[in-house]
């Protein structure tokens, strides 16, 4: 894994892209004005890949709003990095659907803590509609949110179950879900083009950056241990290939696709990955659980090397490294 170039080349760097040096398209450079040269005003929005949530990405960043921002997350990563040479506001949150980053309030449920699995702080107060840490003067915005869209943790808590009850066998999880996926998609295709209008919108000269889902189920499921709760507990091999090949690869191709239709760019992490997938020796993601003793919740979610490789893709991609 590449590590972060100087503060000093990272700051260089958001200087000349500031500046409108990083040439947008023809049609991008008639719809959006150029920046100004200064300090970077970034906007970090998304869903807790993004905001990071877990134990294993660090303590929980202020304001603790329920949102669960963490200080090993990407954009607080980027954020130490360029230090001086951007405003970096991140208001990602865990739980959040392309709904909550366009239009809604969102009512967090806070970080996932032992015994109990709930934070017991929640419910939290709503918080904002991401869209309002954007403004007119925004120069970039990273998003990263469409798994909650899907119900991505409804479906890992059902196939977990379902698996259990099937003692590991057949696919039992693709049985009751994979008719629904079409619209689900559908229904994320229509939200991801709503809010990048929205963000479009209300940052018009601003520069947005689309952030895709890493890998987290291997090409190979039977490497997964059935029964681990450091893995996908009782999920079965044939759920787990399912998962992949029709919820997390459509999932990031609808992604990438609606920020190709709007002109906007995406940054992948799938590919960069591979070989660390929960079920691999270096797992840049965590299973159900990060450790047994103590017990650490991390519900399927990138570590600390997951969160350093997202801050490297995403600083590569906006920066030009």
């Amino acid at each position: 894994m590449r590590r972060f170039p100087s503060r000093l080349a990272v700051a260089g760097a958001a200087v000349v892209l500031t500046a409108g040096l990083i040439a947008p398209t023809a049609a991008q450079a008639a719809a959006r004005p150029a920046t100004r040269v200064g300090t970077l005003k970034w906007a970090a929005l998304g869903d807790s890949y993004t905001a990071g949530i877990i134990e294993a990405t660090g303590a929980l960043t202020a304001p603790q709003d329920g949102c669960a921002r963490t200080t090993g997350s990407y954009p607080e990563l980027i954020r130490r990095e360029l230090g001086s040479g951007a405003d970096l506001r991140d208001v990602s949150c865990s739980g959040a659907a392309t709904p909550d980053v366009y239009a809604n309030k969102q009512s967090p449920n806070g970080r996932p803590l032992p015994p109990l699995g709930t934070d017991p702080n929640a419910p939290y107060p709503p918080v904002p509609p991401q869209v309002d840490a954007v403004d007119p003067d925004t120069q970039v915005i990273t998003v990263g949110i469409g798994g909650n869209d899907l119900g991505f943790a409804e479906i890992l808590k059902d196939c977990i179950e379902l698996g259990a009850a099937r003692l590991g066998l057949g696919t039992p999880c693709k049985d009751k879900y994979d008719a629904q996926l079409p619209g689900r998609l559908d229904r994320l295709r229509t939200g991801y083009n709503t809010m990048l209008g929205a963000l479009q919108t209300k940052a018009p000269s601003a520069r947005i950056y689309t952030v895709g889902y890493p890998h987290l189920i291997p090409e190979n499921a039977r490497l997964c241990r059935y029964g681990s709760l450091l893995q996908f507990a009782t999920f079965t091999a044939g759920d787990l290939a399912w998962a992949r090949t029709r919820i997390l690869e459509p999932l990031n191709l609808v992604v990438e696709q609606a920020t190709s239709a709007q002109q906007d760019t995406y940054v992948d992490l799938y590919a960069g990955s591979a070989g660390h997938s929960v079920c691999d020796g270096d797992h840049w993601l965590d299973g159900v659980l990060t450790n047994v003793v103590p017990l650490e919740y991390a519900v399927v979610h990138p570590n600390a090397k997951g969160q350093a490789f997202a801050a490297t893709q995403v600083e590569n991609t906006v920066l030009g490294g």
